[in-house]
């Protein structure tokens, strides 16, 4: 599963994180997880998680001696929710410098 469109337009790390987070939705990633699953240096990771932190669309919790990275409802898709695919078009004009 992947982030809610409208949290798609960031910066490709971000948006890495946030699927990742997405995914494992229920119980949470460790940083060590999550760098597992997005393909990144360690300092683009933790400039990424620190902007998502800043803009609310992540959550750190600790739990079972660990620290728990959860992604905010409001980027988790509704599962219920028909899922639109952009058109052709619209891929093209996502990759447009405008």
């Amino acid at each position: 599963m992947k982030a809610k469109r409208e949290y798609r337009n960031r910066e490709e790390v971000e948006v890495a994180v946030l699927d990742a987070l997405v995914d494992r939705n229920e119980d949470g990633m460790t940083v060590f997880e999550i760098r597992s699953h997005v393909e990144a240096d360690i300092d683009d990771l933790e400039t990424a998680l620190a902007n998502l932190k800043e803009d609310g669309l992540i959550e750190a919790s600790e739990g079972d001696h660990r620290t728990l990275i959860t992604p905010d409802e409001r980027v988790v898709p509704d599962p219920d929710e028909e899922v639109e695919e952009p058109s052709f078009v619209d891929k093209i004009i996502d990759r447009l410098p405008l």
